[in-house]
């Protein structure tokens, strides 16, 4: 998947043999909030020319009717001052000039701004407070974005070219998908991401624990044709099939329905000795099974894994379990850290964008007793919500410490595209890297296909993560 190369076949991951752990670049995918695509090669040119956004056309439209405004207006001018030679006459004339060319320049601001975002049915606000402190890049600096450290810095080894290019050969195989409204699972950004990096990983194991209709099961072998899968769920995914579309695999392992194994209890010597594995780094864990991630990343630790990814790595306050995001929202992470104080800048700010995200949360919902913050209001969620542990900040600091000891990679799938393309009102912007297509790139939307889909299939992000960890 060379970034070099326009090439199709030379751009996909199935024609890269990599290994886990090997070549991981000392760079990050991107700062994050720096812009995640430049177009620097021939087949991105050609990308960035076919971009002709709405935003860029009303720019052109703007630029060209405020020159055409300006020259008509000068000869007017100057037909006036040959005719006349008022001092007045000439002085309204000029403040009309400098006030239209003021209106034209404020309109052209306004909507190529990047903070440019359609307001959706969610609790509608008036559309110029939107634009005023509401708008999305200035609060970024008050509500972070905790991101994991890792021991040594390092990072993935793929660029945000590999993931656009990645994404156009996804969106027709999306397409196909047997489970077309997956309500409650997953939808498109983490399908998509789950296929970029099982695809580009190479696995060959994959082991997923909560299948459910068995959507997951089909984006693995999606990624992986020939490599077995091994899921681990509660109910079987042939029993949704009574009832509607599902998935089972013909080259799966069900530890499933009346077969069901925790993952924590699984014996993974003899189960990796049955599939011949004898290289633990050449498998890949996903779970969606909404337990405590702390607990789910010491498993893996303690079985030999190394390479995990959570679907859902719910943002503080928020979720029903407690995940790796929480662990690492701390006050010495850069982005990290919060304020129980409601008459605090951060306060006013999380009380402004809950009128525009669902799962934005304001101080209120964010602390508990005490001003704890921390988890789901001071607690540490597991099993669906069905078991509610109170821990206490210096536990909850531990915990990060103990994750940064054994943490080699961290990154978060960004989103597939900004909201005023995708039209989600889930996820909070200031919350997340930067999208894979930016707001305003319209033209780029529409021509990877993802126009074509419902708004819907965007509207399930909860910063999917990849982890390598190891002793």
């Amino acid at each position: 998947m060379s970034s070099a190369s326009s090439s199709p076949q030379s751009t996909t991951p199935t024609h890269r043999h990599h290994h886990f752990g090997t070549n991981m670049l000392e760079r990050a995918l991107s700062s994050r909030r720096g812009t995640l695509f430049a177009d620097d090669d021939e087949s991105s040119a050609s990308a960035a020319n076919a971009d002709e956004s709405k935003t860029k056309k009303n720019n052109n439209i703007l630029f060209r009717a405020t020159n055409r405004a300006s020259n008509y207006i000068s000869r007017l001018l100057g037909t006036t001052a040959s005719a006349s030679s008022s001092s007045s006459t000439s002085y309204w004339l000029c403040a009309a000039v400098f006030l239209l060319l003021v209106v034209f320049a404020a309109s052209s601001l306004l909507f190529n701004s990047r903070g440019f975002v359609c307001i959706s049915s969610y609790n509608p606000v008036s559309r110029a407070g939107f634009f005023g402190l509401d708008g999305l890049a200035s609060d970024f600096g008050t509500l972070g974005v905790p991101w994991c450290r890792s021991k040594l810095g390092k990072t993935v080894e793929w660029t945000s070219k590999d993931l656009l290019r990645a994404l156009e050969e996804f969106v027709p195989i999306y397409e196909t998908r047997p489970i077309k409204n997956n309500m409650y699972g997953m939808g498109f950004d983490h399908s998509f991401g789950l296929w970029f990096m099982t695809r580009w990983l190479q696995p060959e194991l994959m082991i997923e624990s909560g299948a459910f209709k068995g959507h997951s099961t089909w984006v693995l072998r999606q990624a992986m044709p020939d490599r077995p899968i091994i899921s681990l769920s509660p109910r079987h995914p042939e029993k949704y099939l009574k009832k509607g579309p599902a998935y089972v695999d013909g080259n799966c392992t069900y530890y499933a329905g009346k077969d069901f194994v925790d993952f924590g209890s699984v014996d993974w010597p003899k189960v990796m000795k049955k599939h011949g594995i004898t290289d633990l780094s050449r498998v890949l864990i996903f779970f969606d099974d909404h337990q405590n991630e702390l607990k789910r990343v010491e498993q893996a630790l303690k079985a030999g894994f190394r390479h995990l990814v959570f679907e859902d790595n719910y943002d503080t306050g928020t979720g029903d379990h407690y995940s790796l995001r929480q662990i690492c929202d701390q006050a010495y992470i850069s982005g990290g850290g919060h304020s129980c104080f409601k008459d605090s800048d951060e306060a006013r700010v999380r009380s402004r964008r809950k009128k525009f995200w669902e799962k934005a949360v304001d101080i209120e919902e964010l602390c508990g007793p005490d001003e704890a913050w921390w988890g789901v209001r001071g607690y540490m969620r597991d099993n669906f919500n069905h078991s509610n542990k109170p821990i206490s900040y210096e536990q909850h600091f531990q915990n990060s410490r103990y994750i940064e000891s054994i943490l080699d990679v961290y990154w978060e799938l960004p989103p597939v595209a900004g909201p005023s393309l995708t039209h989600q009102t889930r996820y909070d912007p200031a919350r997340v890297s930067s999208p894979i297509v930016e707001d305003g790139r319209y033209g780029l939307f529409q021509r990877l296909g993802l126009s074509k889909f419902d708004n819907s299939v965007f509207n399930g992000y909860t910063q999917m993560v990849y982890l390598q960890i190891s002793k």
